[in-house]
């Protein structure tokens, strides 16, 4: 527990100096019709929830029973990374949110480690979770940046029913990345490739995934190995360096969507958003990609909190056409923008 306290201080002094933004309120993209809403942020730090009084952001968002369901990372004073749970009916506003975790990494103390803090600034638990239902299956898959040995990546799972009826009878997590390496972005396609699961664990840009027969990885020594490559991947200013992919892949009748983020070596204290076509039978296979950024921070709730000038999506949802995109604001907020799904794909795709 020693430990544990220190790290608590160091974080607590750590927010005292974070840079605040001062930029317009909100905007929409002209060109490519992205609205943020002026309600944004959907969901803020509670002061009155220790384990959510820092930091919420990141969201998992999945549609559920017409519902979106998001599970957003969520950090209070002692710096670790836990899972909080909130519901929206419209995908625009929240009309339920619990007041207690839904989802933690147990590590013992002494393992955890500084990684995690250019991480958005914690010390350690389940950061920037994604989850998907393979089609056919009645189980909710959700990998995760587990801060164990390393930055890994975590799987774990749990039934739709359990999810809905909010029982957390969540699967015991498997380590699929290796140890001592750092590794984040993670997905998994919400569909079969070709019969087997398939799961994109590097984009830069070139996409490298690995087909599994099944998502159990019971052999502990078993793991992805995976080698990043996003330094000078492209020669386009707005994301010469890439990050990582976004959301799991939304299906549509153009191609796998696929959302990731990127960097300008340029002005390398500002994360964007761009945006992909994969083909349907062979994802490895690019065929059309945004030639500016999707989103960016470009409005306070993106600019104003621990990391500011970050825009990190990790979910979206696609609800009466309209594509909602969930994403991490300043490393502090879950906000969100929406467009016509259709329109947006034949501006991608011009």
């Amino acid at each position: 527990m020693g430990i544990l306290k220190s790290f608590s201080k160091v974080f607590r002094f750590i927010r005292l100096f974070k840079p605040k933004g001062g930029v317009p309120k909100q905007k929409v993209s002209k060109k490519l019709k992205f609205t943020k809403p002026t309600h944004n942020p959907l969901i803020a730090p509670n002061a009155e929830n220790n384990w959510e009084s820092g930091q919420t952001f990141n969201p998992a968002a999945i549609l559920l029973d017409d519902s979106v369901h998001f599970l957003y990372r969520a950090m209070g004073d002692d710096g670790l990374s836990r899972c909080g749970y909130a519901r929206s009916e419209d995908g625009l506003s929240i009309d339920e949110r619990l007041l207690y975790t839904v989802y933690e990494h147990k590590c013992a103390p002494q393992v955890m480690n500084t990684f995690s803090l250019a991480s958005g600034g914690g010390f350690g638990g389940c950061e920037d979770p994604r989850i998907v239902q393979v089609k056919g299956e009645d189980v909710l898959y959700m990998t995760y940046t587990a801060c164990d040995n390393g930055l890994r990546v975590g799987l774990t799972s749990i039934k739709v029913e359990d999810f809905l009826n909010q029982h957390w009878n969540w699967k015991h997590p498997k380590i699929i990345s290796p140890e001592g390496e750092v590794h984040k972005n993670w997905v998994i396609f919400p569909e079969k490739i070709n019969g087997k699961y398939a799961i994109l664990h590097s984009l830069s840009p070139k996409i490298s995934l690995e087909y599994c027969d099944d998502l159990n990885f019971t052999n502990k020594s078993k793991c992805i190995r995976s080698v990043y490559d996003g330094e000078g991947a492209t020669k386009t200013s707005w994301e010469s360096r890439i990050r990582g992919a976004g959301a799991p892949p939304l299906k549509t009748k153009h191609g796998w969507l696929l959302l990731y983020h990127a960097m300008d070596k340029n002005d390398p204290g500002k994360y964007k958003i761009g945006a992909m076509l994969l083909d349907l039978k062979n994802p490895n296979k690019i065929l059309y990609r945004s030639k500016q950024p999707i989103l960016e921070p470009d409005c306070w709730h993106d600019n104003e909190g621990f990391k500011p000038g970050v825009v990190y999506a990790t979910g979206t949802v696609v609800k009466d056409n309209i594509l909602y995109i969930y994403y991490g604001g300043a490393d502090s907020y879950v906000n969100v923008a929406y467009a016509d799904l259709e329109k947006f794909l034949q501006t991608l795709m011009a």
